[in-house]
């Protein structure tokens, strides 16, 4: 049977730099249906510069800070915040794990025993990292946004050179929200193919069409930013779903993957109960006499379809009538 597929509620920064929001991200996220709650752990000195600008995007929402620094800094939560999180999650039955984006937090996720590691795209060319990340010797989730296939190559191979084994690549396009026209789904297939590799889609659209299309094309991970208020400040609420969303998102992923089924092309159980009814029999087109020739003047094919096929129809052309038929009686020979 094929592996379900695994659904991360990107929290990300979603909490504005309150525990308390965190731990209700966590909660609500259980409740839609996410099988993982992720966040991001930093510490601002070291993830940017003081003078760093801000994202396009970001300065459409943000209107209170003129820097990086200062928009991370009001969004970092500790390492013990981090801690409890992770306990938290265990309790409720949904996987934590979050982004590190320096060697300290690396270090500490390792600490509290993250299993699966989400390398961001924007990390994707910081090969210090990568290697770091590697040998940890852990599942790993590579987002590919803004990325050349080369620097996917690149980042592919220093992984699997220090050690990592389970990689699953993200197609992702990193763009607040993205147009669809820039979303490009095939290029999650053509990765698949090119590195013969679990592949997923990281998806920054408003909605939930996209991921449920990415499930159709062979995803074995989704991940969508969550939030509990689309219209709180903050620079991702505005490209993530509400829980109500989101819950609708992981019902019509689960019935794709019921619908995708196993590739075995074959009539279902309750395809069979209908089968007699839609199909066709030969029958008679009119009265015919016991010793008549069955002629195309004097059979035919109707409903239902528990005679003989109309595939046996010129075996059956130029048969004897072994006794009387009625009108659409069917055919015996």
């Amino acid at each position: 049977m094929k592996d379900k597929v695994i659904i991360i509620a990107e929290a990300g920064v979603n909490h504005n730099g309150d525990i308390k929001l965190a731990k209700e991200l966590v909660y609500r996220a259980k409740m839609a249906g996410a099988d993982m709650i992720k966040f991001q752990t930093y510490k601002t000195e070291e993830l940017t510069t003081i003078q760093a600008d801000l994202a396009e995007y970001q300065k459409k929402t943000d209107t209170n800070v003129r820097t990086q620094y200062e928009l991370l800094k009001s969004l970092e939560l500790s390492y013990d915040d981090f801690s409890y999180l992770k306990k938290y999650s265990e309790e409720l039955g949904i996987k934590f794990i979050s982004t590190a984006f320096d060697f300290d937090s690396i270090e500490f996720l390792d600490s509290i025993g993250l299993e699966t590691w989400k390398i961001p795209s924007g990390e994707i060319t910081n090969l210090p990292y990568l290697i770091k990340i590697a040998r940890l010797n852990r599942s790993i989730i590579l987002s590919t946004g803004m990325c050349t296939l080369d620097e996917v190559e690149n980042a592919l191979t220093t992984l699997k050179d220090n050690g990592a084994k389970d990689i699953t690549i993200m197609h992702c396009t990193t763009e607040y929200p993205t147009p669809f026209s820039d979303v490009n789904l095939k290029a999650m297939v053509y990765l698949k193919d090119i590195f013969k590799t679990k592949v997923g889609y990281s998806d920054h659209t408003r909605g939930i069409e996209v991921p449920i299309a990415a499930v159709a094309l062979g995803a074995s991970i989704i991940e969508k930013h969550f939030t509990l208020d689309r219209n709180m400040e903050g620079p991702d609420h505005i490209s993530s779903l509400e829980p109500d969303e989101f819950k609708c998102m992981v019902e019509s992923i689960r019935n794709i993957e019921l619908a995708l089924g196993n590739s075995i092309k074959k009539p279902t159980e309750t395809e069979l109960q209908n089968r007699n009814i839609a199909r066709k029999s030969i029958v008679a087109k009119k009265f015919i006499k016991k010793g008549e020739v069955f002629t195309e003047e004097n059979i035919t094919v109707k409903r239902p379809g528990n005679g003989i096929s109309p595939m046996h129809w010129f075996d059956v052309l130029g048969k004897v009538a072994s006794r009387d038929f009625k009108e659409d009686e069917l055919i015996e020979i």
